[in-house]
């Protein structure tokens, strides 16, 4: 695993790119996800030292007891677009010191990034002997996913994808007394107290909601705003917004701050949220356009003012839209949230808090 890391040193910069130029992160954000694999494979290490078994007495004269952790096998990883190393690199490298192969479905439209980190981690295993544990299975369409998520032989899937899909993993893998490990959607939420650091808070708002176009399940999709802070906080935001329109581009140009949507479907799925957002009330503080006279899957980042109990606002569109809402107290946010069903993406606090 400590070679493993080395080799991701070695081409950072050549795979950083390949994530930039197949998925459509700026060129920061590439070499970004690159470092996350080559981190987790530091920390493996340090993990690889501690994994061990206790010697316990018993109550038994001339007894004791020993704890043993054994491998479960098979990892099963299926990983989407967004983020096509750093997600494989933190199954993975969990599973392989603990003595588990790794067979890895990652999105068919990453899949020269998955071929190439493929051949960074087999080329290193394949120094020390070992043939076929880590494994890349590329293909189209649900069928090798499927299979992977109700094949027996594979005692544990980490799926990282849409709560819908996710709830399917999850059910299947149940039925046939499998363990799943699940990273879905999100809706994630920001409230912002006017006691706080607001040039913290501001930066905070603006890299979460429009840093990958949007398109990470930590993305920042839901800003509630203290009523004494709300005209000046959006006015910022606002003000701010235009820079990200002026550096829109190449996602291998160092200068560009934003890329593209990663397919023509998020364009769709974009406009089309706009124009639901319209027909529920809500008001478009700034984009809400497909961006003219661009080759390629380009959207303004876009804020809107609406109310909070708008039903698309419980929708994660995968783009970068963020929704701000004023409040007056915090126990009006928490009612807010005690309103939604519970279960929902959307939900900002869990009951017991």
């Amino acid at each position: 695993m400590r070679q493993i890391g080395e080799a991701l040193r070695e081409k950072k910069e050549a795979l950083g790119a390949v994530v930039s130029m197949e998925m459509g992160k700026i060129k920061s954000e590439g070499q970004g996800e690159v470092q996350e694999f080559i981190d987790i494979c530091d920390m493996a290490v340090g993990m690889s030292r501690t994994i061990a078994g206790k010697v316990l007495p018993s109550e038994r004269p001339d007894h004791w007891m020993m704890e043993v952790w054994n491998p479960v096998g098979i990892v099963g990883v299926i990983t989407a677009f967004n983020f096509p190393v750093a997600v494989c690199g933190w199954n993975a490298a969990l599973a392989l010191i603990c003595g588990d192969m790794v067979l890895w479905k990652p999105a068919l439209t990453t899949c020269l990034t998955s071929v190439a980190m493929g051949k960074i981690m087999t080329g290193v295993l394949a120094k020390h002997g070992f043939n076929s544990v880590m494994t890349v299975c590329c293909g189209d369409g649900p069928d090798i996913g499927d299979a992977l998520v109700k094949d027996p032989r594979i005692p544990l899937v980490s799926f990282t994808g849409s709560t819908k899909v996710g709830r399917y993993v999850a059910a299947e893998v149940a039925r046939r007394f499998g363990k799943s490990i699940l990273e879905l959607g999100g809706n994630n939420a920001q409230i912002v107290m006017p006691d706080t650091d607001l040039n913290i808070a501001f930066e905070a708002s603006v890299f979460g909601a429009v840093g990958t176009a949007g398109q990470r399940c930590t993305t920042l999709r839901r800003l509630f705003l203290h009523e004494d802070i709300y005209d000046a906080f959006v006015a910022r935001m606002v003000k701010a917004y235009p820079a990200f329109e002026k550096r829109m581009g190449d996602p291998l140009d160092e200068n560009t701050l934003l890329g593209p949507l990663h397919l023509p479907m998020g364009v769709e799925s974009y406009l089309n949220g706009i124009e639901e957002i319209k027909k529920q009330g809500g008001e478009i503080l700034y984009g809400g356009k497909k961006v003219d006279g661009m080759d390629g899957n380009y959207v303004l980042p876009t804020i809107v003012a609406i109310n909070h109990d708008a039903k698309i606002v419980q929708t994660e569109i995968f783009a970068p839209i963020l929704y701000v809402f004023k409040f007056s107290t915090l126990d009006e946010v928490i009612q807010w949230n005690n309103e939604v069903p519970q279960g929902l993406s959307s939900a900002l606090f869990t009951k017991n808090l």
